[in-house]
């Protein structure tokens, strides 16, 4: 027995397969679970930069002339 698969056959199941992958993706993603690991994640990109200065500093004088 020979399977008959034509163009649009292979199409909806290559649709259907990518449909799940994605909300396989959205379940992984919004999990409960993941939040603390998110939540460091987030962080990553602040993580090489020195820490701020807290001290306030003195903002240049501003001129008053128009």
């Amino acid at each position: 027995m020979v399977l008959d698969m034509s163009t649009g056959m292979i199409r909806g199941l290559g649709t259907v397969v990518v449909f799940i992958a994605f909300i396989g993706l959205i379940l992984w993603v919004y999990s409960s679970k993941r939040g603390p690991e998110f939540a460091q994640a987030r962080l990553l990109p602040f993580a090489d930069e020195p820490p701020a200065d807290i001290t306030p500093q003195d903002p240049a004088p501003r001129s008053t002339r128009s």
